[in-house]
């Protein structure tokens, strides 16, 4: 890899990261939930979020100013847009169960957060070969894991709606989780959507 080109895949994993620091940080505030601070622990997750929108600032002012790019532009653009995608969900998440005023968390939750965190480290898996795509024989392996992740998502999602509506009986709980449960979801799938964006541009230059 050319010296030059180094900056789009660091920017890259080091979005990715800002994704991981995210969920664990979402995890904690699930598990030490307390009202009481959720107002101040959104502030933190937000400013870990907007960590991953100075990232993909700096890559688009770099793409503007560059001469030759060692893959697409739009191509680049796209991948840098979906890693801050992951990074916003993250934080929908936090956000809906502020807005929807609740005061106790559902133990699959966590487990959801947990699924979360696995998500995006395989992201930054993926994204840490990235740089070998023409070359790698691993980079297909970690697409096919970050694959499986998200259907375990997809399970999960329909596991804990499920419980939601066989355990509670109040609907404003059940509105304001169902919500939540979505937006859980949404971020796994938003992490497959790095994967697609990446298989398509290995097979796109090889």
């Amino acid at each position: 890899m050319a010296k030059k080109d180094s900056f789009y895949f660091r920017n890259f994993v080091e979005s990715a990261e800002i994704s991981c620091e995210a969920a664990k940080m979402l995890k904690d505030i699930l598990c030490d939930f307390d009202v009481k601070t959720l107002s101040e622990n959104k502030v933190k997750l937000h400013e870990i979020e907007h960590k991953g929108d100075d990232k993909r600032h700096e890559m688009t002012n770099v793409l503007v100013r560059a001469f030759i790019t060692p893959i697409e532009r739009e191509d680049m653009l796209k991948l840098s847009q979906y890693i801050d995608d992951v990074t916003d969900c993250i934080e929908d998440i936090l956000i809906r169960i502020y807005i929807n005023n609740v005061t106790s968390i559902r133990k699959d939750s966590i487990e959801f957060a947990d699924l979360l965190i696995q998500c995006c480290a395989a992201m930054k898996d993926m994204l840490e070969e990235f740089p070998n795509f023409k070359k790698s024989k691993k980079l297909g392996e970690f697409i096919i894991e970050m694959n499986r992740l998200e259907e375990l998502g997809d399970d999960m999602y329909v596991n804990c709606m499920r419980n939601l509506h066989t355990t509670s009986n109040d609907p404003l709980e059940i509105i304001a989780w169902r919500e939540i449960y979505e937006f859980f979801e949404k971020c796994c799938d938003t992490c497959e959507n790095v994967a697609d964006i990446i298989e398509s541009i290995a097979i796109g230059n090889t």
